[in-house]
């Protein structure tokens, strides 16, 4: 298991942006596919976009242009720009990694259990 270190939330008012940073060891040295997901109060845990190490990228349909992943793999960090936020945004949001292609990335981590503490976002109108 890889460990992974969210940072950079915070609390912004809707329209407002954010930049999410995840700490991810060897990113530079792995095979390692790359997202961030979230969970608000009383939803399930959701996928929100991820990075494979060639930069192919798939977003939530949520998202709708508003926002971006990144990587950084000399640096060992993922990124979330999160750019007109919504108070439906509210969530907590989490960043994982695993040795998978982009779409099985996808479909499979939501389902895994060994999720850090994650970052905080709250979107208030």
């Amino acid at each position: 298991q890889v460990p992974l270190v969210e940072s950079g939330g915070g609390s912004v008012q809707a329209g407002g942006s954010l930049r999410l940073s995840c700490s991810v060891p060897d990113l530079s040295g792995s095979n390692y596919c790359v997202g961030w997901f979230r969970r608000a109060p009383g939803k399930k845990r959701e996928v929100v976009a991820a990075i494979d190490v060639d930069g192919s990228t798939r977003y939530a349909d949520f998202v709708q242009g508003r926002f971006t992943i990144s990587r950084d793999d000399a640096k060992d960090t993922l990124y979330l720009q999160m750019n007109s936020l919504k108070p439906e945004d509210t969530a907590m949001y989490y960043c994982a990694a695993d040795n998978a292609p982009l779409n099985i990335f996808w479909m499979i981590t939501p389902g895994k259990s060994d999720w850090g503490q994650g970052t905080q976002i709250t979107v208030s109108s």
